[in-house]
Order: structure tokens, then sequence, then C-alpha cells
């Protein structure tokens, strides 16, 4: 089937985002292999970084602050003895050390890092400050003020040690820099570090096991064929219980119409849930005491009638 224009195409499609795009890149590349009107990214990874990156299409961008707001995990490796101006591969070198942090004293140093923990963000990022993007200020040479943040570590591991780096798995909330992580980490080791190699694994509810190759996808020699990669838009709200409505209800939630909740009383009072018809998602909804209403409504494409 040939296509000659631009289809609203709805669903996820997780890309194992390759070293040296950017995650716009990667949009710009999706939208245009699945012929797509619409899609957008859940947050930026750096260039040099590879991993999980979902790509939300038509109606699925309606739930990227899902992802946004969830869990990341990733894998990277920090080069002791070396800091550069990005943090990480990219940057000029701007101080060095001769310490190397054994296997003692890192493992030591991890509990540190654990936690609620304060971070101020590289200058070298995407952070508005005064509208403007702070990279985009260094790049000017403008002295860029960061303001500090709090975000929190679930998990630190310390999974491989070499002659001069270690790799570590972490698994951060939303806002955590990596990249100030190792920095953070080297400067607490008594060194100073960056980041050689940066991967994320997890991102929200996706993973690597649904991930797709950029490379793969482009062979595929037919858009419908390719879209058989997306995955369904609900994919993303895994964490979020489902309420089966009926035909009628799922057309009054459809208009922007609340439900009246008598039909649906086993589920907690205040809870969201995921309004499904016939498999498809209908609608994200909030349930009280006296109405079920609509926080999210979607025109699925690919549903049936209803």
């Amino acid at each position: 089937m040939k296509h000659t224009k631009a289809d609203n195409v709805d669903g996820w499609l997780i890309i194992d985002k390759p070293q040296g795009m950017t995650s716009t890149q990667v949009v710009g590349k999706t939208r245009y292999l699945l012929h797509a009107n619409k899609n957008g990214h859940t947050g930026t990874l750096d260039p040099f970084a590879t991993g999980v990156l979902p790509i939300a299409f038509g109606e699925a961008t309606k739930l990227v602050p899902y992802v946004t707001d969830g869990k990341k995990e990733y894998e990277f490796v920090v080069k002791w003895g070396e800091q550069t101006s990005t943090d990480d591969i990219e940057g000029e070198v701007v101080a060095t050390s001769d310490k190397i942090p054994n296997h003692a004293e890192i493992v030591a140093a991890i509990p540190h890092f654990i936690g609620k923990i304060k971070q101020i963000p590289p200058i070298y990022s995407a952070i508005k400050i005064n509208g403007q993007q702070a990279y985009k200020l260094a790049r000017k040479g403008q002295n860029v003020d960061m303001p500090e943040r709090e975000i929190e570590i679930y998990a630190l591991e310390l999974l491989d040690e070499y002659a001069d780096s270690a790799k570590f798995r972490v698994e951060c909330s939303k806002g955590t820099y990596v990249r100030t992580l190792g920095h953070d980490l080297a400067i607490f080791l008594g060194t100073v570090g960056h980041l050689t190699e940066l991967r994320r694994t997890k991102c929200g509810n996706f993973s690597l096991e649904h991930k797709i190759l950029l490379d793969s996808l482009e062979k595929i020699e037919y858009v419908d064929k390719r879209r058989k990669s997306l995955l369904p838009m609900e994919t993303s709200l895994r964490d979020i219980a489902e309420i089966a409505v009926s035909a009628e209800d799922a057309i009054k939630l459809s208009h922007g119409q609340g439900l009246s909740p008598k039909n649906y009383a086993n589920f907690p009072q205040g809870s969201t849930l995921k309004a499904m018809f016939d498999d498809c998602l209908i609608a994200l909804v909030r349930i009280d005491e006296h109405k079920i209403s609509p926080i999210r409504v979607f025109q699925n494409n690919n549903k049936k009638e209803i």
C-alpha cells in the first residue's frame, strides 16, 4: 500500500537511540518512516547517549507526562581522573587528577548518593534560564547560574571496574542528570571524572525488551508493516487500574461526558483509571462519590467503531 500523505497514527514506538543522534532527529526520522502526522519524544537523551527513547504517535502524545514522570534506569561508565566541560566525552578536558578510587572506596561512597539528594544540573543542558536554553548561553561564553534541584536516587549499583573507570546502574526520578551524578561521585571520591558511556535501559513502563533499532525499522519495506512495530497507547499505563465500560458509556466518555459511578462501585474514591471498551483505550478517568469524570479523552484511530 502506497502512502502519499501523512496519516493519523496512534501508539508507542520504543527506539533504541543510536549514539550521535539527537532525540529530535529520531522524532523526525520515525515520523517520516511511519508517514505519521504527529509524534514526539518523552524526554531528551544526550546525543552521545543510547538506549530507550519512547516515541509517542498521535493520541499517545497525550500520555507523554505519564512516561516522563516515571522512574528511569541507566547504565553509565565514569572515567576517573579527567573532568570535561560537559561532563561527558563531547567536552574539553578542564581538570585532571592522579587519584583513581579503589573498589572499597567506591562501594563506601554509593550509600551517600541513594535517596533524595541535591543536584546542580550541567550548564550544557536544555534547561531554560530566563527563557533561553542553558547550553546555548554556555556556548556564547555567558555565565550560567544553574539552580539546584532535588532529585531521588532509588538504587545505585557498581557493575564493573576497569583500569581507570567504573560502570554503574542507577534507578532515578525524572529530572536526574546522570552526567552530574558521575561528576559528583568523582568529587566525593577525591578525584574528577566524566561519563564515557550512557545508556538508558528503562523509561517509565518501557524497557529494552520493547525496543526496535532505527536501522531495523528502515529495512522494513512497507509503511503498514513498519506500523506493526507500534505498541498500543495503554502500554504506557500498565500501573493504572483498568475499568471496562459499556458501549453506551464509552460514547459518553468519548464526548467528554461524565458517568454515574453506581455501575462501577468496586474502585476506590479519587483514583485514576483507564477506561477501556473492546480492548481500546477510551479515556483516563477519575472516580469519586458522585461522578466518573474524564480527564483525558482519546480519539483512537485504530479502534473499532463503538
